[in-house]
């Protein structure tokens, strides 16, 4: 078979970007087999060396690995305007612009490929844009932040708190110097965005999205998890409510051993697709890292060069709701008094809330009340503990974290 040069201009050259071009030189001779066309990397831009005009001039095709926002954006659509195609890793710049970004794609006919924006080597993406296009789907589970599962994973492992298992995770380079962005959980929302335009058909921005992170995590609360069969996870949720509308969150959620994110443990990611033509699909696989993102970027390259279909328009404008039924586990530092447990059921109880288990630790001036309540709105549970917090018996400020109660088995 003749060969074709297929010529790429590489936007950034770090972690991932490195990683890219050291993976397309190893895999050069398997793609050009496949394709016919021989990819090479003809020009590099980075914020401080090379000339993006130049890169542009002389690509079929725009990897952008630079991240954040500007000049990520103006870049991706000069390449689309001049009719290039663009594989992008950047999950802030489609969860911030995906409907501009996308829009552009379709009318230059271009292809704008983003498998590595999310979970990195788990191919989300291209099954809910392919596989699954034609499922009905209604919710979607995902553990999509590598680095909080890590941390979460070692302090239930280890016993650690939470400022050691970040440290850990930082020395194995799973973590940032500055971790904000993944455990404040904003970038496991900026993904959830970006899986829920895909899964539903409609714009869904970063900011619809409300997100908890795990910084406020303790190792009590993995300690008491253990007796009351739970395990801990940063969850991002996308799902249909009361039929007509969308809710799209990410916090830290307790699961049930049945629950098929689980066991999913240390750096991975994870994402559970639920529809009532397939029942539930799960993907997992590594979440993070240069070669892991890098080979997702390859496989975006690769389809690009025998490009399908572009993302298609939104195909409805469903309303984004925020107040949506959860159960939770509640933790309370309590005097051990007569007649505590009874006030804070009877509080919880005029809020319609149901309690499933309690646990209780310590005596005196220094005891742990901790239970599970039954699934009930958000806002009727945050009422209750609002009130709760203001009985004298109350020691510290009560802490919440929701529970996933569906198993699969």
């Amino acid at each position: 078979m003749s060969e074709a040069d297929f010529r790429i201009g590489l936007l950034g050259h770090g972690t991932v970007g490195r990683a890219f071009e050291a993976l397309l030189a190893q895999r050069s001779d398997e793609i050009a087999a496949v394709t016919g066309l021989r990819p090479r990397i003809t020009g590099v831009l980075t914020r401080s060396r090379g000339d993006f005009a130049r890169v542009l001039e002389e690509a079929e095709l725009v990897v952008e690995v630079m991240g954040g926002l500007d000049p990520a954006r103006e870049h991706v659509l000069a390449a689309m305007a001049a009719g290039r195609h663009v594989v992008t890793a950047n999950k802030q710049l489609l969860s911030r612009h995906g409907e501009e970004l996308w829009g552009l794609a379709r009318e230059h006919g271009v292809q704008l490929r983003f498998e590595a924006a999310v979970a990195g080597v788990v191919p989300v993406i291209r099954v809910l844009q392919e596989s699954l296009a034609a499922a009905h789907v209604e919710r979607l589970h995902g553990i999509v932040n590598g680095t909080t599962n890590y941390i979460l994973s070692e302090m239930a492992r280890t016993g650690a708190d939470y400022e050691n298992a970040l440290a850990d995770a930082q020395r194995l380079g799973y973590a940032e110097a500055d971790p904000t962005e993944d455990v404040s959980g904003e970038d496991a929302a900026a993904k959830m965005a970006i899986l829920a335009r895909l899964a539903f058909g409609t714009p869904v921005d970063l900011d619809q999205v409300r997100f908890e992170g795990i910084e406020h995590i303790t190792a009590y609360d993995l300690e008491y998890a253990r007796e009351l069969g739970l395990g801990l996870k940063l969850i991002g949720t996308a799902e249909r409510v009361d039929g007509g509308a969308l809710n799209v969150r990410v916090h830290p959620a307790f699961l049930y051993p049945g629950h098929p994110l689980a066991s999913v443990n240390g750096p991975y990611n994870a994402v559970t697709v639920e529809s009532a033509d397939i029942t539930e699909i799960t993907m997992s696989g590594p979440g993070a890292g240069g070669p892991q993102t890098a080979s997702a970027v390859l496989g975006d390259v690769i389809s690009a060069m025998i490009p399908p279909a572009s993302t298609p328009e939104a195909t409805s404008s469903l309303e984004v709701v925020q107040d949506v039924e959860s159960a939770f586990y509640l933790h309370l530092e309590v005097a051990d008094r007569p007649g505590v447990l009874a006030q804070v059921a009877q509080l919880l109880g005029l809020q319609g809330a149901s309690i499933k288990s309690v646990v209780q630790r310590g005596l005196g001036e220094h005891a742990r009340l901790v239970m599970v309540v039954h699934p009930m709105l958000e806002s009727r549970f945050f009422a209750a503990l609002e009130l709760i917090s203001r009985l004298d018996f109350v020691r510290a400020r009560p802490r919440a974290i929701r529970v996933i109660e569906e198993e699969f088995t």
